[in-house]
């Protein structure tokens, strides 16, 4: 450190919630600077496991203190939800949750309408978790019926910023969706509840992290999602609505650029995708449900079962362009030790073209074929292993073909879900 980012270089799930509390260990502050509860970060300690949708990973260490940044969509239940049954587990976070106050508000009316604009679409579903993080974002775009965590530490204000909010809603619930209306009074009063709750909480984040690191705090901030569900850089539009990629620490956070010191994409030793999309290297048939029984791969918010395929190294390129990664955390090495062939796609072909890079228009990308390189797997157990030097030397020729694919070296290899499962290379 002292500022080191941890977000996916792939479409999410890639493990970068064991990759954020490995670091945390080193870390005094780690920040959420974008995406809301519709990201699930799953962390082993022990015999326990937490699954956060609302906090920083780093929340599980004493002394740590976690921050909400301005560029998150906060949903109050799901943040709270997730104090209360950690306190039940025994970790108290007293002092050590900080939100920005500028950090906007997912209200009911949000999911409802993420819902309903999801059911509507038919065969044309993006694959939205419904947790009504788009509508959140769209309404702070739009300036119009925006709610921050501000306002909701003042009654009157929130009143006057909630009824116009509901009044819209409701009508685009009832005339486009054919949908129930929502009554105004129980979530205003239910919001009022929350804001009386957030207000310890609240804080101006920009100049809480901006004083840390003067004085010499070790700060981690922590992404959700992954680079190819950026809103601007992802496979538009089946992609989330906000700025997955290393440009969101900053807006996110209220953190210039030039105080981030490394930027560590997180990878899967295959691929894996939640939802709809483009997805070059997927494996539809016994192969690809084979992985996903070996990774258990479905998904911690949804429970949707995760389509699985090979590692794609153009996607590699592109998130190592795209951050500016200064390394890779390479994740779920150990799932493939049963494998005798892998794959690695390298290039697509498009007609007799071959295109080095990952194409930005997706109707290129729909006409794209993955060019895969075969490797012999090392059919041993990586599990045990806790130096580089230690795993096979099958799995160390693998890790290191993917590293120069993507053009950026591996800094770390995670070979379970265990904290100390996990290598510094």
């Amino acid at each position: 450190m002292p500022t080191k980012v941890v977000l996916g270089a792939q479409w999410g799930d890639e493990g970068k919630a064991k990759i954020v509390d490995y670091l945390t260990a080193d870390a005094d502050i780690v920040v959420r600077f974008q995406g809301g509860a519709n990201a699930g970060h799953t962390v082993k300690v022990g015999e326990e496991t937490y699954i956060f949708h609302a906090l920083p990973v780093g929340v599980l260490y004493d002394n740590t203190v976690c921050v909400v940044g301005n560029g998150v969509v906060l949903d109050p239940e799901s943040l709270f939800e997730e104090i209360d049954e950690l306190a039940e587990r025994g970790v108290d976070v007293t002092g050590r949750v900080l939100v920005s106050a500028s950090a906007h508000v997912v209200m009911p009316y949000h999911k409802a309408l993420d819902r309903a604009a999801e059911e509507s679409q038919g065969a044309g579903k993006i694959g939205t978790t419904g947790r009504g993080i788009g509508p959140a974002y769209r309404d702070k775009v739009t300036r119009t019926h925006g709610v921050r965590v501000m306002d909701l530490l003042e009654p009157s204000r929130l009143r006057d910023k909630l009824e116009p909010a509901i009044a819209a809603s409701n009508q685009v619930l009832t005339a486009i969706y054919g949908a129930e209306p929502l009554e105004a009074e129980p979530i205003i009063d239910l919001y009022k509840t929350y804001g009386e709750r957030l207000s310890p909480f609240a804080t101006d984040a920009s100049v809480y992290l901006n004083q840390a690191l003067d004085d010499g705090k070790l700060v981690l901030f922590e992404g959700a999602q992954g680079t190819l569900l950026d809103i601007d850089h992802g496979t538009y539009p089946f992609v989330t609505s906000s700025n997955t990629t290393a440009g969101g620490v900053c807006t996110g956070s209220g953190v210039g650029p030039t105080r981030i010191d490394e930027v560590i994409g997180v990878v899967k030793a295959y691929m894996t995708r939640v939802g709809n999309g483009p997805f070059p290297t997927e494996l539809t048939g016994a192969e690809g449900d084979h992985i996903r029984e070996l990774g258990q791969e479905y998904g911690a918010t949804t429970g949707r079962p995760r389509r699985c395929g090979w590692f794609d190294a153009t996607i590699g390129r592109m998130s190592a362009r795209t951050n500016s990664l200064t390394g890779l955390a390479v994740t779920r090495l150990d799932i493939l030790d049963t494998l005798e062939k892998l794959q690695v796609c390298t290039a697509y072909k498009r007609g007799g073209e071959t295109l080095e890079e990952f194409p930005a228009d997706p109707r290129v990308l729909a006409e794209c074929e993955p060019v895969y390189e075969e490797i012999a797997g090392w059919c041993e157990p990586t599990t045990a292993a806790r130096t580089y030097d230690e795993l096979p030397a099958g799995a160390r020729a693998y890790v290191e073909r993917l590293s120069e694919l993507s053009r950026t070296p591996v800094k770390m290899v995670s070979v379970g879900p265990e904290r100390d499962a996990t290598i510094v290379v």
